[in-house]
């Protein structure tokens, strides 16, 4: 009998190590959903669209360039994976600390002022802003249209600015 409650102890902890170790598959309330943002465009169309910004927009923007001493202009800016996942984080919280729901950003076009160093100076540059609206307590009675303003949040800027075609 003492052997049988051995065997009857060792199977049931062979089935708790083999629950909470072994993967499982999720259930179906689990499954993420990786949805396709609305605004999404093919490849081709990018290509067509950063096409159109070189007929039109490169000479215009690049002799401005040329007269502060550069050969061209950037035409892009890059930021790491992290430091946009960061930010998003950071204007959220810093949101929600000011009394803003953040909804969304929105990215402005700068130019990095005299003062800025050689490898920098009077280039073309872009920052992103949080957008959102105040936020009311959940127990107003008044109900304001959506608002996207730019929220009082520091903005996200010194990316690595590029001056090569899309794709690069």
């Amino acid at each position: 009998m003492k052997k049988l409650s051995y065997i009857i102890l060792g199977i049931i902890i062979g089935f708790l190590i083999a629950y909470l170790f072994f993967p499982r598959q999720l259930e179906d309330e689990e499954v993420i959903k990786i949805l396709k943002p609305k605004g999404v465009i093919t490849v081709e169309k990018a290509k067509e669209l950063n096409a159109n910004w070189t007929l039109h927009r490169k000479a215009a923007v690049d002799s401005a360039a040329q007269k502060q001493g550069r050969n061209q202009d950037d035409r892009s800016t890059y930021w790491s994976l992290k430091d946009i996942e960061n930010y998003l984080d950071y204007a959220k919280n810093q949101a929600d600390s000011l009394g803003y729901q953040m909804t969304g950003v929105r990215v402005y076009l700068g130019v990095y002022g005299k003062n800025a160093g050689q490898t920098k100076k009077d280039l073309t540059t872009m920052f992103i802003v949080p957008t959102g609206k105040k936020a009311l307590s959940k127990t107003s009675v008044i109900s304001l249209p959506p608002s996207n303003s730019d929220i009082p949040v520091p903005p996200l800027n010194d990316g690595t600015g590029g001056d090569n075609n899309y794709p690069q």
